[in-house]
């Protein structure tokens, strides 16, 4: 079968193809024949080396996707061949909290990821997928979909008329945008793009806010709550942007921090209103296998669909990867196998 991996050292010049044999499965396993693959900013963290330096090489990337069932080892009977399903982010944390030890089983990363034709997985890693979506829009659902659900649902108890700020156009803001008002609340959106913002309308949001034209968008967006601030916050910038979102949230509101888009570290952001506010700042590392599937139903019962901003073939990863570094995506970029 053919496969991606990083060999040798990090960097995308490193990600190359490879030829490996088809895995067998043995007792509790079971082999998925991919269909379609969909990335994250992860990724491109992992491919140069940001991420985790000290992961093992050589590395197949990628954490999310989805496959057919193709073989399946002794003592399987969560799933059967023929069924189409998608592995989970962290292969053990399957309910209850996060613990030193799910968090060391995460695809693309600790474990081999998905950027192989074939892929061998604990049948307890799998979970099956609505059957509207399409291989594509399944395929963004293990990572950016489960750590919206997450940061809004599992982790908070987001209600009808609340107020929540969106950061951004990619795959995990997109999602708390759509899950967001599937649940009757309603969604501030920033973005440096006029035409995002409009599409993001186009989902249910309620007010927009352009940051590069209005840099301290954290003072309309109070002003979009009569001054009070949002509820929540869906914090995906990091350093550059956690200052304003703890400007922007009401006393007794909450911030989900998610990404580190522009960096990792505290720098100089003042953790007093944290404390005068009264603030929950929550760290949200994807989600469990139960959240994955609370999550799925409430996807086919609404009939939600996955926003896809592009689909491009197998044999162009790295620069789909590459890619990534851009931000000119909206949604989720999508690996047709």
């Amino acid at each position: 079968m053919k496969a991606f991996a990083l060999q040798g050292s990090f960097g995308l010049d490193a990600l190359r193809p490879i030829d490996l044999p088809d895995p067998e499965p043995g007792p509790g396993q079971v082999v998925l024949q991919m269909r379609a693959a969909s990335l994250n900013f992860r990724d491109l963290l992992v491919a140069k080396g940001l991420y985790n330096p000290k992961f093992s090489l050589p590395l197949i990337p990628l954490s999310d996707g989805v496959g057919e069932v193709v073989a399946v080892g002794d003592g399987v009977t969560r799933v059967k061949v023929g069924d189409r399903v998608s592995p989970t982010f962290h292969q053990r944390w399957i309910d209850g909290e996060l613990s030193a030890d799910k968090a060391r089983a995460a695809l693309g990363g600790e474990l081999p990821g998905v950027a192989a034709e074939r892929v061998l997985l604990d049948e307890e890693g799998v979970v099956k997928v609505p059957q509207h979506l399409t291989d594509e829009e399944a395929a963004s659902l293990p990572c950016a979909a489960v750590t919206a659900w997450n940061a809004l649902f599992a982790a908070s108890h987001l209600k009808a008329g609340d107020t929540v700020l969106v950061q951004g156009t990619g795959g995990v803001s997109i999602f708390a945008l759509q899950f967001a008002r599937l649940a009757g609340a309603r969604v501030i959106v920033t973005s440096s793009s006029d035409e995002k913002l409009e599409r993001a309308r186009s989902l249910g949001a309620s007010e927009t806010i352009n940051y590069r034209t209005n840099p301290d968008w954290d003072a309309p967006a109070r002003s979009f709550t009569g001054g009070a601030g949002v509820d929540h916050v869906i914090e995906v910038g990091g350093a550059g942007t956690l200052a304003r979102s703890l400007r922007a949230v009401r006393f007794g509101g909450r911030v989900s921090l998610i990404g580190v888009l522009t960096g990792g570290a505290l720098g100089d952001v003042g953790l007093f209103p944290i404390l005068m506010k009264q603030i929950t700042a929550q760290g949200i590392f994807v989600g469990s296998r139960a959240m994955f599937e609370d999550m799925n139903r409430a996807i086919a019962a609404s009939g939600l669909r996955p926003v896809v901003d592009r689909v491009v073939p197998f044999a162009e990863v790295r620069q789909a990867i590459e890619s990534m570094a851009s931000g000119s995506h909206f949604g989720k970029i999508a690996i047709r196998f």
